[in-house]
């Protein structure tokens, strides 16, 4: 990364990538802990998933669809480095607005088009993992005009890698879950004996992506080399690696 001094206007006119992934990271870091912590506060019962919080209403609800529409905004700009990752985003962009258009049948409620909100989140979340895979590879080629791989790029390939196991940990245990539920019971063996597990393992693939994307932003000093940081200034002309 180079720098120059300062230009008279911004020197990237356009949302860049690396800003994309920041927003998206944080959002999904803070999705569960938000929607759980207000419906708590405004005394809902128990969220059976994170998708339950559209039928608390208030804050919660809000929060939900917004952070939703926002993250499935954002991964539809992403266009990523190839067209496969391109077309990757637009697919996990669509399946973010079909888990916040048809919600769940969470507790006493229908859903109202069956199975497309479980269909839509494991897309998703299917989808998340293959961006985990994409930027666990990048985070071990050499930059151009290099022949070496960073300490922080060999760091962040390790983080990658677990973020992406834990989402295919949550999609196996989910769909275990609902692989197993009998025939007219709205929960299967592992929700029956533990209420909120939908919950936690939805808040582990958040996290884990909300972590991924975060660190995949570039713009975390510890875990990025200097020659590779990007800086969120946009007054400064960068020449990425």
């Amino acid at each position: 990364m180079q720098t120059i001094e300062s230009p008279t206007k911004p020197a990237r006119e356009e949302i860049n990538g690396h800003i994309l992934k920041l927003m998206v990271g944080i959002m999904a870091l803070c999705l569960a802990a938000l929607t759980n912590a207000f419906n708590k506060l405004n005394g809902g019962r128990p969220l059976e998933s994170i998708s339950d919080s559209y039928w608390q209403g208030g804050w919660s609800q809000t929060i939900f669809l917004g952070f939703l529409f926002a993250i499935a905004a954002f991964l539809f700009s992403y266009n990523g480095k190839s067209t496969a990752e391109m077309i990757m985003s637009k697919i996990a962009s669509l399946a973010a607005i079909g888990v916040a258009m048809f919600p769940c049948g969470c507790g006493d409620h229908t859903e109202i088009i069956k199975r497309v909100h479980f269909i839509s989140a494991g897309l998703m979340f299917i989808v998340l993992v293959y961006f985990c895979y994409k930027f666990y590879k990048r985070a071990l080629e050499p930059k151009d005009g290099e022949t070496v791989v960073y300490t922080e790029a060999i760091f962040r390939a390790f983080i990658y890698a677990v973020c992406g196991i834990a989402i295919c940990t949550v999609i196996a245990g989910v769909s275990l879950d609902a692989l197993f539920t009998e025939e007219g019971r709205k929960v299967g063996p592992i929700v029956a004996r533990f209420q909120n597990f939908i919950f936690y393992a939805e808040e582990t693939g958040l996290v884990a992506f909300g972590i991924a994307w975060l660190v995949a932003s570039r713009t975390i000093p510890l875990i990025t080399a200097e020659p590779e940081r990007f800086s969120l200034n946009p007054y400064l002309l960068q020449v990425e690696k």
